[in-house]
């Protein structure tokens, strides 16, 4: 069966013909503008194709190329030529007993398909699932996979959100892909772009109102959420939430920047769509995650419906990196400046948000709105300290292990791994990967590669890095310098910090108190002058010297130390931690009050 009925929504068409690779078709307008095929001839095209697929697109008005249809599943010979068809439903799963994984308690690893290993393709990085196993992460949450146009890109130009990317292996290799994750207990999170469409192949206003000029953003005119047309828009949208939880067997969906989701209807699409994934989550039988990119800082997002907000499951929180980033490198430009100093992630760590409402010199005004910490649990807030924006946005692309030392590096992965919300790692930080990942396309057109090169150098004006070793996104080499050298993750340096990265997760699962979603089982103390940190949740101790010289921190643990990295000693009174030394262990004693605990301070 090919899979599709051809049936296209085209308000903007005054006259629609099919061209298919077995004929051409005249379609014909509903009421709803929604065109379609007699049905002779749907049962000619289908008896024609017989169990083969073929390629087809759509003639508006007569004039013009053919266009591929807004809902293409495959297209083969890139975005700018026929679409193919694909029927979900031929492929034999093998992922009957798979009941889900819950956000909950999990580690996510993010990964981008095509660096991820050398082919980068779903095949190839099937190979490498077991050593993600191994690490003992949760969820693979991959960057875009929707086509975009060239070969390579980050996935965030997508044009045809319907269709999987076919270099990395179509639609039929990411079936095989989630399958070979569920068979291993991995979860799947598909990153998804509903704010905007890449600048080349974008050929949907052709066929209706998916765009409008009425709001803009950072790309250009905005997804018609709530004008003349949005409701078939925002249908489109929920329809492809759904594709991905139901023909491809995925988890979970991140929500890109959803900040720029402009929606001033009564029902804002991100809570339409949590309501859609609810019931649909309802009737498959596990749980089905949405998590939201927002630059808003506001909780609502993650608010029960019940309660006033959208019902999303999760958001990522910059917050945390930013304050990590700064307390380990000195970093303070653009948007760093107000994490400077010890305390700036200790607020992180007990209240969630550093920016509640508080003051933001980068954006010069007041920004974010305090969590509930009450009726929130901690873990719907996604932390890292490097993901694909945080690496890949510096002129550079440089990772943390270009500049700090491993011992600083398991601080970090400390702090993520053990802390109080869901941590995320980004494909080789578990072993201090060498290679950076930096921003590539492939954009066939060469005023759009002069334009994409000319905005990169501008953006990094007010972070204050040399605009002259920016590379140029077009280079094939920066695209193959991001590539993860798979040779180097267990040697050397490399291994050691595996190593780490694993018995850190390995804690987080064996002790209850590291998952503990309760903001009122977290306290914190620091020093500002000696930069030394001490988080503690319920009974367990994670304790870190940010600083170059040996510091005495004034508290006491029991027992042995679960975990230590770099020079520590254990006092009856004091812990004295050597330069970026971190300690992980039980409280020295417990006052068996509820809430959170005090800490044995000498």
């Amino acid at each position: 069966m090919i899979g599709t009925d051809f049936a296209v929504w085209a308000p903007r068409a005054s006259a629609l013909q099919l061209d298919t690779s077995v004929g051409a078709f005249t379609l014909h307008r509903g009421t709803d503008d929604w065109w379609s095929l007699e049905s002779g001839d749907l049962d000619a095209i289908r008896a024609a194709a017989g169990d083969d697929d073929i390629d087809y697109g759509y003639r508006i008005d007569g004039e013009g190329s053919v266009l591929p249809d807004p809902r293409s599943r495959r297209m083969p010979n890139g975005v700018h030529a026929a679409a193919r068809t694909f029927d979900p439903s031929a492929y034999a799963w093998g992922d009957a007993l798979w009941r889900g994984r819950s956000l909950a308690g999990a580690v996510i690893y993010e990964l981008h398909i095509g660096t991820f290993t050398q082919a980068g393709t779903f095949a190839s990085a099937i190979e490498r699932l077991d050593h993600l196993v191994e690490l003992g992460v949760d969820a693979v949450e991959l960057l875009p996979v929707a086509a975009f146009n060239g070969e390579h890109n980050w996935g965030y130009d997508g044009v045809l959100w319907y269709a999987v990317h076919e270099a990395y292996g179509g639609p039929a290799g990411y079936q095989a892909f989630v399958d070979a994750c569920h068979a291993r207990g991995l979860a799947v999170i598909q990153d998804v772009v509903y704010n905007h469409l890449g600048p080349s192949g974008n050929d949907l206003p052709r066929f209706g109102p998916y765009l409008t000029d009425a709001h803009a953003n950072t790309w250009g005119a905005s997804v018609n959420l709530d004008g003349p047309g949005s409701d078939e828009v925002r249908r489109y949208i929920i329809d492809n939430a759904v594709m991905w939880f139901g023909d491809y067997h995925v988890d979970g969906l991140r929500l890109d920047a959803v900040h720029a989701l402009v929606d001033h209807r009564a029902t804002h699409i991100l809570e339409e769509l949590a309501v859609e994934v609810d019931a649909l989550a309802a009737h498959v039988g596990r749980p089905l995650t949405l998590i939201a990119e927002s630059d808003l800082g506001d909780p609502r997002l993650i608010t029960p419906r019940a309660a006033g907000g959208y019902g999303l499951t999760a958001q990522w929180n910059d917050d945390f990196h930013h304050a990590m980033h700064v307390n380990l490198t000195g970093e303070t430009s653009g948007y760093y400046a107000d994490f400077a100093g010890i305390g700036a992630l200790s607020k992180v760590l007990e209240e969630g948000f550093f920016h509640d409402g508080s003051y933001s010199s980068f954006r010069e005004r007041h920004h974010g709105r305090p969590i509930e910490r009450a009726h929130t649990p901690t873990w719907r807030l996604v932390v890292c300290t490097q993901n694909h924006d945080q690496i890949g946005n510096r002129a550079m692309g440089d990772r943390l292990s270009a500049s700090l030392d491993e011992r600083q590096l398991v601080i970090a992965a400390a702090f993520t791994l053990l802390g109080p919300f869901t941590p995320m790692l980004f494909m080789g930080e578990e072993w201090a990967a060498s290679t950076p990942w930096q921003f590539f396309t492939s954009h066939p057109e060469p005023e759009l590669a002069e334009a994409t090169a000319r905005g990169r150098i501008a953006e990094f004006a007010r972070m204050g890095w040399d605009e002259a070793s920016v590379p140029d996104p077009q280079d094939p080499e920066t695209f193959r310098r991001s590539m993860l050298d798979w040779s180097e993750a267990r040697s050397g340096r490399h291994g050691a910090v595996f190593a780490c990265y694993r018995e850190l997760i390995r804690l987080r699962r064996e002790h209850a108190d590291f998952t503990d979603p309760r903001f009122d089982r977290i306290a914190s103390e620091y020093d500002l002058d000696e930069s030394w940190l001490a988080m503690r949740r319920g009974s367990m101790l994670v304790v870190a010297n940010f600083g170059d010289d040996a510091v005495r921190v004034p508290l006491a643990i029991r027992g042995d130390a679960l975990f230590t990295s770099g020079e520590v000693t254990p006092g009856t009174d004091a812990l004295r931690l050597g330069a970026h030394a971190l300690l992980v262990g039980r409280a020295a004693r417990d006052d068996g009050t509820s809430g959170a605990h005090p800490f044995a301070i000498a």
